[in-house]
């Protein structure tokens, strides 16, 4: 496991390596001096930062910013590579935190970045290389599939037992007296917080965690049961809406597309 420790003292402005977790490896809340870039080669992870949660795939991407606090959860062995950015290439430094698909571009650019290890000078190739990759990623059409979480204390505890456990059917008035509220004032403050309705908002959680459950390989009706729904037509529809494909679409493409 390479860490950015492991890095030159003086690295280069772009600097990457390729790794691989283990299921179920935590890297827990850290930030670096660099923007990071990472992609995902296989498998599914969960990166929390700036009060967002994140659930990435095959074939997916995202960018940190340089100082962005951040934490990293494995929910299957995961193959990556990682590309950190200096934050003085000017090109980087506007660049917001973004989830994306990775074109074949971007994969191409950062194979050239890491082949060329840690000792190199950032001549007029590498420079133009960098700065390639940067418009590639300022280009790629952000992915919505994210969850926000509160910032008041009480709906977040609301919200966090809900990740926990995204199968719980327990209805809206269990959770307003679990955040000590009315039901009309956790409905309103929920809304003002979040931009969406509470259900809609726990829809989300279910059909994020479907995603990372299926990736992972778990039948589609098994996945559907645990997470709450009477039967796979109702959760391959709230699938859909919200991805673009069913689930058992996105599992052929998780099939097909690994490192």
């Amino acid at each position: 496991m390479k860490r950015t420790a492991d890095l030159p003292v003086c690295p280069p402005p772009v600097v990457g390596f390729a790794d691989r977790y283990t299921d179920g490896f935590v890297d827990t809340y850290h930030r670096h001096d660099r923007a990071q870039l990472s992609l995902f080669l296989g498998g599914t992870v969960t990166v929390s930062a700036l009060g967002q949660s994140f659930v990435l795939g095959t074939g997916q991407g995202l960018w940190l910013p340089a100082n962005t606090l951040h934490q990293a959860e494995c929910r299957t062995d995961l193959t990556f590579q990682v590309v950190y950015v200096d934050p003085g290439l000017t090109e980087a430094a506007d660049l917001p935190c973004k989830m994306f698909d990775v074109s074949s571009l971007m994969r191409g650019l950062v194979d050239e970045i890491i082949a060329m290890q840690y000792e190199f000078v950032m001549d007029e190739r590498m420079t133009a290389i960098a700065r390639l990759l940067v418009d590639e990623i300022r280009r790629a059409a952000p992915i919505m599939n994210r969850l926000i979480f509160p910032a008041d204390q009480r709906l977040l505890r609301v919200c966090m037992a809900i990740v926990a456990q995204p199968g719980d059917c327990r209805d809206i008035d269990h959770w307003a007296r679990e955040a000590g509220m009315a039901r009309r004032t956790f409905t309103r403050l929920f809304h003002l917080e979040m931009g969406m309705g509470f259900a809609a908002w726990r829809r989300r959680v279910r059909v994020i965690e479907a995603a990372s459950r299926i990736a992972a390989g778990q039948p589609v009706s098994e996945v559907a049961f645990e997470l709450g729904y009477e039967n796979a037509g109702s959760f391959s529809t709230m699938f859909h809406r919200t991805f673009g494909m069913s689930p058992r679409a996105l599992r052929a493409t998780t099939l097909t597309s690994g490192p």
